[in-house]
């Protein structure tokens, strides 16, 4: 997406009381309510080779959502346009940077192959990759030789992969907001036994392009990511999205 733009500082979370993995947008639900008021950030582009930087939503909001949440004809408007470009993607590859619930940051390449097919890979030292595969979500640790598996239907992922999507109808939005930079959608989940969630979604008000995401897990730790260098030509081999259930492990040495 476009290179950076000269920003102020971003604040970034503070520190989680105990350690945690930065894998949580892979497995948790969604984002809280659009963010307060923020320093003009950088802005994530298709042809730049520099790392965009998130932006980080301000740990301190507390949004209660409403049952009967209600939008205007704009923030209609602003849904259906996140929803059509969703639905219109296909394919779409390119970069990212992650900022986990302790402020740590990781980057790496993404593929996504719809529907239902992602595959995040983390820079090195990170052993860590994540593939979907259509029904599941694999999360892999090269070092560990581990795999934990999710159900794809149980993470946010599906909404970024579902074949077509209109995001006032199929999901639960509780705050559709826009300003000169983004367009913001929250989508919240409520899950008896795990508790409620949500999913932050920013799309570039000017180009209408997908910039990053945020999720929000039960406990209220954020986990960001912000994409760039995007690519909706590229075909992804199919043999990226497949998971081994039987045997991931390889004996050390």
């Amino acid at each position: 997406m476009l290179a950076p733009a000269a920003a102020e500082n971003v604040p970034v979370p503070k520190p989680a009381p105990k350690a945690r993995d930065d894998l949580q947008f892979s497995t948790a639900g969604a984002a809280h309510a659009a963010p307060a008021p923020r320093a003009a950030p950088a802005v994530t582009g298709s042809s730049s080779a520099v790392p965009p930087e998130p932006v980080i939503p301000d740990p301190r909001r507390h949004s209660p959502s409403s049952l009967f949440t209600t939008f205007d004809s704009t923030q209609k408007a602003q849904a259906a346009r996140v929803s059509a470009y969703l639905s219109s993607l296909q394919t779409l590859v390119g970069n990212f940077v992650q900022v986990g619930p302790d402020g740590s940051r990781t980057k790496g390449d993404f593929y996504i192959q719809k529907p239902g097919k992602v595959r995040f890979e983390y820079d090195e030292p990170s052993p860590i990759a994540i593939v979907a595969d259509g029904s599941s979500v694999a999360v892999r640790d090269r070092k560990l030789a581990t795999q934990d598996i999710y159900p794809l239907s149980q993470t946010p992922l599906r909404y970024l992969l579902s074949d077509r999507i209109d995001l006032l109808r199929d999901t639960n939005v509780v705050s559709v907001t826009a300003d000169e930079l983004y367009i913001s959608v929250v989508i919240e989940e409520k899950q008896v036994m795990v508790g409620t969630s949500r999913l932050l979604l920013m799309i570039g008000t000017k180009d209408g392009q997908l910039k990053q995401w945020t999720v929000t897990d039960p406990q209220g730790y954020d986990t960001t990511v912000a994409v760039y260098n995007l690519d909706t030509t590229r075909k992804p081999d199919p043999s990226m999205f497949k998971i081994d259930f039987t045997n991931y492990a390889t004996p050390p040495g």
